[in-house]
This record gives structure tokens, C-alpha cells and sequence, in this order.
């Protein structure tokens, strides 16, 4: 039996062995050039090329993604909880002076979009916070609040609130948060010890009919008709939910059926990023992410190299990936090289350690 506190422990250290497995062969849309330049199978950390995304980094260094949610971490564990002013505050001073609006450039050799926006907003625009958000249609906001899926594993409604509030910092669509609290959402019961199986999709629905998440939810149980005397349920927190339909909670059980039917067949596993797509936008990112997540529970190590080796954007794939399965198997099975190949593993294994002790 894996307790609770290996699984929070895999999940995090599974998203920081992702992101810096990413690395190196960041964003190669040409599979060719990316064989071309690491070989016909990566499985360990790589040095990114000069001229490349986060050129100058070691193998197994964290970039930008990592270094964000290591500070999420931070400001977790100084607060015993997440508080929007301070995360803020820490923001304007100890991330925004250090990027500006060039992507190529910041911690980590690269800023991602809604940090590109986010500091024109606040440092070149001097707006206030409630207007800083931009249009990124991507995964920043999941990546930064993995620590929050962790600490709040237990308690999905204040989950489902502080990671709402966290991503309309930076992105501006409902739709975006609403996949990002979905994603987190998942992570939690597998830190509780669910499973990403074909089941999942069903316990997520009981927690909206609990009112723990806010997803507006009219069918009855397995998605048949509502009674025709049917109310939808309103409650003091949620009305009829932040977020217009629960369909995000859905996908992950339809990712599950089609790692487990055996008349679907994606080989080699990698190919999932063809399948469901290799770009950055989270509608590519999370079909993937949960099939891979449910195909390989049991092996973290094929199921990161599968996200790895599918290219493009290939470093948020591993990093949820490893989330997930490192939620599954625990911290002691994710295999040893992963973690004495991290350059901040000492670092890194520290504030995890301190996080799981203070996880609600």
C-alpha cells in the first residue's frame, strides 16, 4: 500500500523530473532533427544546443516551468496555505524584475507567454493585478499549481478556489481555468489514492453533486437525462458553478478507456502527441497527458519517456505526466537515476519533504 505522503511526494518530484527532462529537446516540431540531434530514443536528461530553447542549462536543470512551481512551493509552505497578497507580492519582487518582454531570455532561458503578458501588464504598463491577465490558451497556470493540487489534495473545494483564482492572475479564459481545475482536480485523488482509470471521470461528478468543485452539472448519475422534477442544484458558494459544463472532468475516463481497449492501438506509445496533437494549447496537452498517465500508472519511467520522445512541446508533457504517474506509484518507485540526475535534487527533495508534512 503507498501512504499518502509517497504519493505527494512522487507527484511532486515527478513534475519537477518531467520539466527538467524537457530540457534539452524542447519544442522539436521535426521528430527527424530531434533524433537527428539525441538519438532514436531519449531517456535521460539532455543539455538543450546553444541555439535552442534554454540554451546554457545543464542536463537536469529545471527551467522556467520548474522554477515556478518550486516557488509556488515556497510561498506554500511560508504561508501554511496559498494567500493570493503575498503570492503576488512575491511575484513583483522576486520574479518579474528578472524577465522582461522577450521570450528569449529570463530564468531558465525562456519566458512562456502569460509571463511575457504578465509583465508588460504590471512592470511596463503599471496595471493593477485584476487586469494583468492575457489570452494564453496554455498550461502555465497547471504547471505553477501542481504544488497547490498536493497541499490541497483533501480538501477539492478550497483546491478548486485558490487555483481559480491563482490562473485568472495570468489567463484570462474561463474555459482555460476551468481545464487547469479539472487537471489539479485529478491530481488530487490521486494523491488520495485514486487511480486514472476508466472510473475516474465518475468519482470527480460526486465531488461537483458534494459541491466541492464548480462545474455546472444538470444529468443525473453517468450522465443520463435529469429527473424531469429536477432543480439544479444551487449552492451559497457556487450557484450553478464558476465553470459553464463539466465536460473537463470527463476526458480523463475517456483517456483511461482508450489506454485500457485493446482495439485502440497507439504504437509506439510516443505517438500520442500525433494522435492528439503536438502544440502547446492545453486542448492538445491534457488528451495526452491522461492517456499516457493511464497507460503507463504503474511504470513512471515509459510513461515520462513516451511524453519525452513525442517532441513538441514535449516539456509540459513529461512534467504533467510525471505528476501523475509519480502520484500513482509513489516517490519510491520513481527509479533512482531520475532523481541523482536532477541538479537541484537536494534542493528540490528539501521543499518537497517540507510540503508533504504541511499538505492539508
Amino acid at each position: 500500500m503507498v501512504s499518502k505522503k509517497e504519493r505527494a511526494k512522487g507527484a511532486l518530484m515527478g513534475a519537477f523530473i518531467g520539466e527538467a527532462l524537457g530540457v534539452g529537446p524542447h519544442w522539436y516540431y521535426d521528430l527527424e532533427e530531434m533524433r537527428a540531434e539525441y538519438g532514436d530514443w531519449i531517456d535521460d536528461y539532455t543539455e538543450p544546443k546553444a541555439d535552442r530553447y534554454h540554451g546554457g542549462l545543464e542536463a537536469g536543470e529545471i527551467s522556467q516551468a520548474g522554477i515556478l512551481l518550486k516557488m509556488m512551493v515556497e510561498h506554500l509552505i511560508e504561508n501554511n496555505g496559498y494567500d493570493q497578497a503575498a503570492f503576488c507580492k512575491m511575484m513583483d519582487e522576486d520574479f518579474l524584475p528578472k524577465i522582461s518582454g522577450k521570450a528569449m531570455a529570463g530564468p531558465g532561458g525562456y519566458t512562456s507567454q502569460s509571463m511575457r503578458h504578465l509583465w508588460r501588464a504590471r512592470v511596463k504598463n503599471e496595471l493593477p493585478w485584476d487586469q494583468s491577465a492575457g489570452n494564453a490558451d496554455t498550461t502555465e497556470a497547471i504547471e505553477r499549481n501542481i504544488g497547490q493540487a498536493i497541499f490541497y489534495a483533501e480538501d477539492l473545494k478550497a483546491l478548486s478556489l485558490n487555483i481559480t483564482d491563482n490562473t485568472a492572475l495570468t489567463q484570462a479564459d474561463n474555459l482555460i481555468a476551468s481545464l487547469t481545475v479539472a487537471y489539479s482536480s485529478v491530481l488530487a485523488i490521486l494523491v488520495q489514492g485514486e487511480k486514472l482509470d476508466p472510473e475516474i471521470s465518475k468519482k470527480l461528478m460526486r465531488a461537483v453533486d458534494r459541491g466541492e468543485l464548480p462545474f455546472h452539472k444538470v444529468t443525473s448519475d453517468n450522465l443520463n437525462p435529469p429527473a424531469k422534477d429536477n432543480t439544479v442544484k444551487e449552492s451559497d458558494l457556487y450557484g450553478e458553478g464558476i465553470f459553464a459544463s463539466p465536460d473537463g472532468l470527463l476526458s480523463p475516463s475517456y483517456m483511461a478507456r482508450a489506454a485500457e481497449d485493446q482495439d485502440i492501438i497507439i504504437e509506439p506509445a510516443w505517438k500520442a502527441s500525433i494522435v492528439y496533437g503536438m502544440p502547446c494549447a492545453i486542448y492538445h496537452m491534457l488528451p495526452a497527458v491522461y492517456y499516457l498517465a493511464a497507460r503507463f500508472k504503474d511504470d513512471f519511467e515509459a510513461g515520462v519517456l513516451n511524453a519525452l520522445n513525442g517532441g513538441g512541446q514535449n516539456q509540459v508533457r513529461t512534467m504533467l505526466t510525471g505528476a501523475l504517474i509519480g502520484a500513482q506509484v509513489g516517490f519510491s518507485r520513481i527509479p533512482a537515476r531520475f532523481i541523482k540526475g536532477l541538479k537541484q535534487k537536494d534542493e528540490l527533495l528539501n521543499l518537497t519533504d517540507k510540503l508533504v508534512e504541511k499538505c492539508k
